[in-house]
């Protein structure tokens, strides 16, 4: 049915006895009734119309179920329509809240009827009372008499809950009130009589707050239960009242509320009434006090609706620079839009909230309930967001205010700086600059276009590929694209690892030859006479050491490498590194998150200051939430970090098909007799130790004994501390010499990896013992024996590379080996995958095996299938190795490291 159509029917009611026999009656046109497929014979009479004209309309007449399903069903046409329909949804929120009591009509017949409203119910139906044309009832009175508005919407919510409950209610429930016809119920008299005098006869006890004068105050009272919205001051038709301070007092006592305890003593005066404090406040609405109330029968009720849920929207008002060009150093205006409960408050009305000190304030036309955060959220309507905070809430759609999330709308040049980072990477690869020796790949190509792109918008960049895809030479190539603009042309600056130091010489040389490179490093380092263009090579210890010299520098460009060692930015490292203000900022690292997203926040917070606000913001709002499973936190936070964080894996389409294959084998093995009983030694022992202590001590000696029962997995020399790798004590050695000598024997070289610097100094001298042509790098390897050793081995001379995992797992580009032998587990899937990829990583022309050695039944093997559970959230967030397992209970720990032979 058209709404045209329906808008020229109006509507009225029919009360009648039983109050389920009461009729809807719709009157308009033949054709406008037509489409409301009632499936009743019409009736045709003239009839006026609301401005007077004489029509013939027909009527039609409708069960009250029927025709209120109609109305329902259907959006307001006409004035009358609305009212009744209107009813209807009144009638079925007040059966929805139980206020429904079983009763008896006049020839004494079940009946339900609506029995128990409160004081806003009532005025609501006053309310819709007066507002109800004439049309809605004119059809509803004999004789032409007219009846009482608000008495025929009384009987219209009792014949709407009699007729809805029976067609909708319980089965269970006695035939009187079942049952379609009339059915006696004459034993349900003095019942229903005891329980509508209970809910709806007499008087009921009413604290009215009255928010006008000097301060809110309560005013206790007595109301009318058949007509709740009407106050009594005491006796009512001959029925005595208590004294009101004795029963007010009584419920005070019973809710532990003091003030309305000392009813009877102070406070209160006659008529009894007090000004609230922030503790009446804070019982009624904070610690459901109103509720409690309410079940003990008395009603609080407000002079104004009572708005609580109070919301805003930001709309970019003013361009963040007059000239209508984004600038990092300009703050950009808003324009906020704060409503209440759907409202929208005016500019003077947000004065009169920002001025009040009171919780509760007065507004025109409704009282507004405000907590501390949310005066806080309308102090920051003044506030103008640093200029990368407008591009974050652009980017996201939402401005962060004192823990809440605000709908933002951007506008003006801060959107159309939100367009161009969205935008960027859509378009074609850059092409390869002049200079540059070797040929990009595709990938590499994309992220050349992507830093070049992000950085002239004036942002920084975290370039977080895999490990082994050419970060170092997408650098390379940025510089050299950087030099052709004479604006772009400054000195460049590479921070990274003294591991690194010589890596990054070699590339420079390899592919661009013909820049000039200096070390910044050793005790002849200067940094006088450079020239444009220049690269300065340091490490993260020299930046620390000559931090005020580097700073001193108009460097063009900035770029540190394996940028998660300055994660925290509490360390003299990342605050050198901070202290460095000039130059666009590339971070480097194919771990961009280790433990935690608070490694990501400090490494953008580094490239790009303020994107990602504060580290204790930037925790509450995505951080924690996300690490929580909260996907929508971690949605949101991908769309904002996405234009400034570029990541690409091994397993991407794009990229997958220039590797060769890599294969992941974990290889078990057993434990020899000594190890055995070494392990069950020192599980009885430390677990002794352990079952006794608390907090930091517990937290120590767990640490210290899954640190010795690794030991004994690796080799019972290393736990002694003693230099005798003798075979035979240790079962993961004898796999690994059998593991090694198949490989040397196929003329293959390997990389072997272990946490430990004695390990592999063990491991080393056993190696060169039985004639393997070995080297080791360890953390007191120095920065020259580095370069000469990984040099040798990449030509061959050695067969097996022992590192330990610390020291050997960035950077370094070890493609001569085609096998990784993990001879320990580091307990962080992404340090480990780091480690491998030493070897499977771009310039790779074999297929790479990696070999994970696990002692059975012990914790190596629990924790490696730990490990496999979690694999999914190894870029995401991965506990802190051992620390995570120190608050594992007694039993969770014993299940963990217990020994299980086979």
């Amino acid at each position: 049915m058209t709404a045209s159509r329906k808008g020229d029917i109006e509507v009225a009611y029919v009360p009648a006895d039983p109050p389920r026999a009461g009729r809807i009656v719709f009157c308009g046109t033949a054709k406008a009734l037509s489409g409301l497929e009632i499936g009743r014979a019409a009736r045709t009479g003239i009839v006026a119309d609301p401005e007077g004209t004489v029509r013939r309309r027909q009527t039609v007449a409708a069960g009250i179920g029927e025709g209120g399903r109609r109305l329902l069903g259907e959006a307001s046409g006409t004035r009358s329509w609305e009212v009744w329909a209107l009813a209807a949804r009144k009638a079925l929120e007040l059966v929805a809240r139980g206020l429904v009591v079983p009763g008896l009509d006049r020839n004494r017949n079940g009946a339900w009827r609506i029995a128990g409203l409160t004081g806003a119910d009532d005025q609501w139906l006053h309310r819709l009372a007066d507002a109800m044309p004439t049309a809605a009832y004119a059809a509803a009175g004999p004789g032409g008499a007219l009846p009482d508005p608000y008495r025929l919407l009384r009987a219209f919510l009792d014949g709407f809950a009699d007729s809805w409950l029976r067609e909708h209610g319980d089965d269970a429930a006695p035939a009187a009130f079942t049952a379609p016809g009339p059915v006696d119920a004459e034993e349900f008299g003095w019942p229903a009589e005891r329980l509508a005098k209970e809910r709806d006869t007499g008087l009921g006890a009413a604290l009215v707050l009255e928010a006008g004068g000097y301060a809110p105050r309560l005013v206790a009272t007595w109301y009318d239960r058949r007509e709740p919205a009407r106050l009594v001051d005491g006796d009512e038709d001959g029925e005595k009242a208590p004294d009101l301070h004795w029963h007010f007092a009584h419920i005070g006592r019973m809710l532990k509320w003091k003030r309305l305890a000392d009813a009877e003593r102070r406070y209160w005066g006659d008529p009894l009434e007090y000004y609230i404090d922030a503790d009446d406040i804070a019982f009624l609405f904070d610690r459901g006090g109103i509720e409690a109330l309410a079940a003990r029968d008395v009603e609080v009720r407000f002079p104004l609706p009572l708005a609580r849920r109070f919301t805003g929207s930001i709309t970019l008002a003013a361009d963040a620079d007059p000239n209508g060009a984004f600038s990092l150093d300009s703050r950009p205006a808003l324009e906020w839009r704060i409503t209440a409960d759907g409202r929208e408050l005016t500019e003077a009305e947000l004065e009169t909230l920002a001025r009040s000190d009171g919780r509760l304030v007065k507004l025109d036309d409704r009282l507004l309930l405000l907590d501390r955060s949310q005066r806080r959220y309308l102090g920051a309507r003044l506030d103008r967001p640093a200029p990368l905070a407008a591009i974050g809430a652009a980017l996201t759609g939402t401005y962060r205010v004192h823990d809440v999330d605000v709908p933002f709308t951007a506008a003006g040049d801060v959107a159309d700086m939100r367009d161009r980072l969205r935008a960027i990477g859509n378009g074609e690869p850059a092409r390869q600059p002049a200079g540059l020796e070797g040929k990009l790949r595709d990938y590499q190509r994309r992220g050349l276009t992507w830093l070049d792109a992000v950085t002239r918008l004036g942002f920084g960049a975290l370039l977080a590929d895999d490990m082994g895809l050419g970060k170092t030479v997408t650098v390379i190539a940025f510089h050299l694209a950087r030099r052709q603009d004479p604006e772009r042309n400054g000195p460049a600056l590479v921070v990274c690892p003294g591991t690194l130091l010589g890596n990054w010489a070699a590339e420079l040389q390899r592919f661009a030859p013909g820049l000039p490179v200096r070390r910044f490093h050793g005790t002849k380092r200067r940094l006088d006479d450079l020239r444009p263009g220049e690269v300065v090579l340091t490490t993260y210890g020299t930046l620390t050491r000559d931090a005020a010299q580097l700073a001193a520098v108009p460097w063009g460009l900035v770029c540190a490498d394996e940028a998660q060692a300055v994660k925290n930015p509490a360390t003299a490292m990342s605050k050198a590194l901070r202290g460095i203000k000039s130059g666009t900022r590339i971070a480097l690292t194919g771990t961009p998150i280790e433990n935690h997203l608070g490694d990501l926040w400090a490494i953008l917070d580094w490239t790009t200051p303020g994107l990602l606000g504060s580290a204790k913001a930037f925790r509450e709002t995505y951080g924690r939430p996300a690490e929580q499973g909260d996907a929508e936190a971690a949605a949101r936070l991908g769309t904002l970090v996405r234009p400034f964080y570029l990541r690409r894996v091994k397993t991407d389409p794009e990229i997958a098909t220039e590797l060769p294959p890599k294969t992941v084998t974990d290889q078990h093995v057993a434990l020899s007799p000594e190890q055995a009983r070494l392990y069950r030694r020192v599980f009885d022992e430390e677990m002794g130790q352990v079952r006794g202590a608390e907090g930091i001590d517990r937290r120590g000696r767990v640490l210290a004994m899954l640190t010795r029962l690794k030991q004994v997995c690796n080799h019972p020399a290393h736990f002694h501390g003693v230099d005798d790798p003798a075979a035979g004590r240790s079962g993961k050695l004898d796999l690994l010499d059998e593991l090694l000598d198949t490989i040397t024997a196929e003329r293959q070289q390997a990389l072997v990896f272990t946490q430990y610097a004695a390990m592999a100094r063990l491991l080393t001298a056993h190696l060169e013992a039985r004639g393997t042509a070995v080297a080791t790098l360890h953390g007191e390897t120095t920065v020259q024996h580095r370069e000469r050793t990984v040099a040798a081995f990449q030509d061959g001379r050695h067969r097996v590379l022992v590192l330990t995992v610390k020291t050997g797992g960035t950077g370094l580009n070890l493609t001569a080996a085609g096998h990784v032998v993990h001879y320990d587990r580091w307990w962080n899937p992404a340090v480990e995958d780091q480690a491998s990829d030493r070897a499977h990583r771009i310039g790779q022309t074999q297929p790479v095996q990696i070999h994970r050695l696990i002692c059975e039944g012990t914790l190596e093997e629990r924790i490696a299938g730990l490990l496999e559970r979690k694999r999914d959230l190894a870029d995401a967030v991965i506990g802190a190795g051992e620390a995570a397992l120190t608050e594992l209970s007694d039993e969770q720990l014993l299940e963990l490291i217990r020994l299980e032979q086979r």
